[in-house]
């Protein structure tokens, strides 16, 4: 049977959102607006050090594709170029089978400026799940990771801190052909996973989260972080020590710790279209409910995009993730395959392929069923396909019509708690964020700018 729930967003959410997105425009235009929604950072060689712009910017200090464009309201103010992205989801979620059940905004403003004869950034994420989401997060089967009431969260999305990033950034010319950066952030993250979901221009629009999010992108708020690295046009090595161990269940404060944690990850980026990145990371004590067990995590990335037409793009993620444990036996793994081409003004289609082996105790699994665990974890399996419609636009900003549907597969042992091998689920949402300008109209701006 189905269980539906109504997500509740708090007003405020898409307050703080829509009026960031929809009047920061005009907001730009008092302070002198030299630039418009989408197009590119100043050329100031020292903004954009061995030619490597700051569009190239991920999550935390990773790396995508230079030939995509991500919705964002850029202009300046005095010596600083300013950045702001923010989407707001608003859904109605379904999920089948005895564990079913029934997201918020996020905003992030960057603002740049050239120090020194090189790039200085200050980053600011914020998050309002943790006002807008009840019971401990959003249904999703299969997904696991985090505490609800000293609980292990199981079937559900966590929310994210309030905080999700406050940074610094700095980046300079070494040599001609090497630059060197530092990364400090009371919350950030370092250099060990890809980019994260929310940031990654294959999920950008996707409302969920990936099932093997707890294998692969985890650490994106980590509340201590100092990264360090060198890089060319086309490679970055960088490390990092940072507090591993995951937020607590009060979203709206710093949770400071040690920083008894390491990374390191490699990124080459050999053309414009694809960006690879390895990582290795020691987590100390990740859960505070588990002390004492520590986690060595890995991670494979390939991202891949192109331009469609004037006014699309189509970006491809592949990425690899595994966990292990000292006290057991083998990697826990984790595969995804996702996708999103935004076709036209109007059009999006998105799509999600995982398969994850997760331990039996993360999904609450006990008794007979155990028996049929290989080393006690199950593989469980997620697909998904969406699709949004824009419908409006106000401002510099878009608002979309989208659902999204999936089908789990469960192992034959796990058919009685999910009350089938194939529980489904559906979501009907909908979302704003900026515009992204068409490569046309990006030409069009940079000509009204020549003097005559």
């Amino acid at each position: 049977m189905f269980r539906l729930k109504w997500v509740y967003h708090s007003v405020a959410t898409l307050a703080v959102v829509v009026g960031a997105i929809v009047f920061a425009p005009f907001l730009a235009a008092a302070q002198n607006m030299k630039g418009m929604p989408g197009m590119a950072m100043p050329s100031d060689p020292a903004m954009n050090p061995l030619g490597v712009s700051m569009d190239r910017m991920g999550s935390g200090t990773t790396w995508i594709p230079d030939a995509l464009a991500i919705p964002s309201v850029q202009f300046s103010a005095a010596d600083w170029h300013l950045a702001l992205h923010g989407f707001a989801f608003g859904q109605y979620d379904m999920q089948s089978g005895p564990r079913g059940g029934n997201q918020a905004g996020r905003a992030m403003l960057m603002a740049t400026r050239a120090v020194a004869g090189g790039r200085f950034q200050a980053r600011a994420m914020l998050s309002l799940d943790a006002a807008t989401l009840r019971d401990g997060g959003y249904p999703l089967l299969l997904q696991t990771g985090e505490t609800w009431k000293g609980k292990p969260l199981i079937d559900r999305q966590h929310p994210h801190d309030f905080w999700m990033e406050l940074g610094l950034q700095y980046e300079r010319e070494l040599t001609r052909n090497v630059g060197f950066s530092v990364y400090v952030a009371p919350s950030g993250e370092p250099a060990l996973g890809p980019v994260a979901f929310m940031h990654r221009p294959s999920a950008m629009d996707n409302p969920e989260a990936g099932i093997g999010h707890h294998w692969q992108d985890a650490t994106h708020v980590s509340f201590g972080v100092v990264t360090a690295g060198i890089f060319s046009r086309r490679w970055k090595l960088e490390g990092s020590v940072f507090n591993g161990q995951e937020p607590d269940e009060n979203r709206w404060n710093f949770d400071f710790h040690p920083l008894q944690s390491y990374s390191g990850r490699v990124t080459f980026n050999p053309d414009s279209s694809w960006s690879m990145s390895a990582g290795y990371g020691f987590i100390k004590e990740p859960e505070a409910s588990d002390a004492g067990h520590s986690m060595h995590r890995t991670s494979i990335a390939l991202q891949h995009s192109r331009r469609l037409r004037m006014a699309g793009q189509w970006a491809t993620t592949l990425i690899w993730g595994a966990n292990a444990h000292a006290d057991e036996e083998g990697l826990s793994q984790s595969i995804l395959a996702e996708s999103e081409a935004i076709l036209d003004e109007r059009n999006t289609v998105f799509g999600r392929a995982e398969y994850v082996q997760k331990p039996a105790e993360d999904l609450g699994i006990t008794g007979t069923a155990l028996t049929a665990a290989d080393h006690g974890r199950f593989g469980v399996s997620r697909l998904s396909l969406g699709y949004i419609r824009e419908i409006g636009t106000f401002g510099a900003a878009t608002i979309g019509l989208g659902a999204v549907g999936s089908v789990n597969f469960v192992p034959s042992a796990l058919e009685r708690t999910y009350g089938s091998s194939t529980p489904t689920g559906a979501t009907l949402f909908v979302r704003l964020r900026a515009r992204i300008v068409p490569q046309h109209d990006m030409h069009d701006m940079h000509n009204m700018e020549r003097p005559k």
